[in-house]
Order: C-alpha cells, then structure tokens, then sequence
C-alpha cells in the first residue's frame, strides 16, 4: 500500500492569497491522490506549519521528516514552493536517500525536474525582484508620483500583465531548452503536458500557447509548426 505524509504550509500574507491558502493546497493533494497515485493508499500524518518559507528551521516539516524516514512513506506536498523557497533548502531534502519527495501539482516530476523547477523560480523571484525595484526607480526618476490613487481599470490590467509575465517566466527556460533541440512548438507543447506543467489557466499546452509564452519574454518563436 502507497503511503503519504501531507505537508501543508501557509505565512501570514499567504493565507489571504488565492492558490496559497490551506483549501487550495488540500484541494490540490486530493486532486493528485485520486487521480495520479496507486491504490490503494494511506495518510499517515498531515502536518500544517504558518511561517514563512524562507525559513529552514520548521517544527512541523521536521515533524512530517521523521515520520517519513521512520516509515518509508512519501513526502506530499501541494506545490513546491510550500515546501520552500529556498533551492539548497529543497535541493538537501530531495538527496536525502530516506525521503521520497512527491509534488500533487506534478505528478509526473522525477528529482531532477523537481531540483531544476526549484532552480527556476529562485531566479524567478530574484529576476521580478530585481526588475520591480527597477521600475520603480525608473518611474521616480521621470517625476511620477509613487503610491497614489490610480485608476482601477489600469491596476487590474498591471496586474493581469504580471501575472502573465511570472506565469511565463515559470516555463520560459524549459521551453527554450526544448526549442533548443529543434522541437516544433507542437512539440514542445506535447513534452509540457507529458511533464505535467500546466498553462496560467489550469489548462494543457499548445502550439499557440507555447508561441506566446516566447513572445511575451522575449524571443523569436519561429520554428517549425510541423517539425517533430
């Protein structure tokens, strides 16, 4: 029989943020447990922790831990990044020879998808960060006045285009390392679904989708539609 170990986690500012709070993450375990996982199966433990995932020291991931090595079980997390932020973080976890680390929202993801996705949003995070700041020294430089009153229609259109932007830079490395390979866009969609990877919509991949992702980094999408 399959066992698990849940691991929940959620910060103070998480729990009002759509996608992170402790519904969503179960909601997202029980998706991968009836859908994606042997049967039958076990929980063993389910551990829930408030702090920060930038933190190392966590007493109820070292809880769920030791549960895992003294049994055997699984590690299930909902995503990666409620495990930490942190890639040497998630990177020691993943080498631990007495843990097996599962992600419900990649069900298919061996550990070196899972080190490289890790990878990937650290430089994320550090890129958005980086490019915030900047933006903002930009705008005051031009005289603008930071932190007033806007208009609700710009806001909520800043924010769909940020969220495309992280969304696509999520997949952007993964896609360019599958063009790199002369992969058509069809195909580099099918090697996104077989990966499990969904699009910001919760959807599977296209060639069109694929395209735009390129697009909206930076970057030519012009390889052939019909190539294998």
């Amino acid at each position: 029989m399959r066992q698990y170990v849940v691991y929940l986690r959620v910060s103070t500012e998480d729990q009002g943020r759509s996608g992170l709070g402790l519904e969503a993450q179960r909601r997202d375990v029980d998706v991968f447990l009836t859908s994606f996982s042997d049967l039958p199966f076990e929980i063993l433990g389910e551990f829930v922790e408030v702090q920060s995932g930038g933190d190392n020291d966590r007493p109820e991931l070292g809880k769920a831990l030791d549960l895992v090595r003294k049994t055997g079980a699984e590690l299930l997390v909902a995503k990666l990044d409620r495990l930490s932020r942190r890639v040497a973080f998630i990177a020691n976890i993943i080498e631990d020879k007495r843990v097996r680390l599962r992600v419900a929202s990649m069900p298919y993801a061996d550990t070196f998808q899972l080190h490289v996705y890790a990878a990937l949003a650290e430089q994320e995070r550090a890129f958005i960060s980086a490019r915030t700041k900047a933006a903002l020294q930009a705008a005051k430089a031009r005289g603008v006045k930071l932190g007033g009153m806007r208009d609700a229609t710009g806001k909520r259109n800043d924010a769909k285009k940020a969220k495309a932007d992280v969304e696509a830079l999520k997949v952007i490395e993964i896609v360019r390392a599958f063009q790199a390979q002369g992969l058509s866009l069809r195909a580099v969609a099918g090697r996104l679904n077989d990966l499990g990877v969904k699009t910001p919509r919760g959807a599977s991949w296209s060639a069109v989708q694929v395209s735009r992702v390129v697009q909206r980094v930076g970057g030519s999408s012009a390889i052939s539609r019909s190539a294998s």
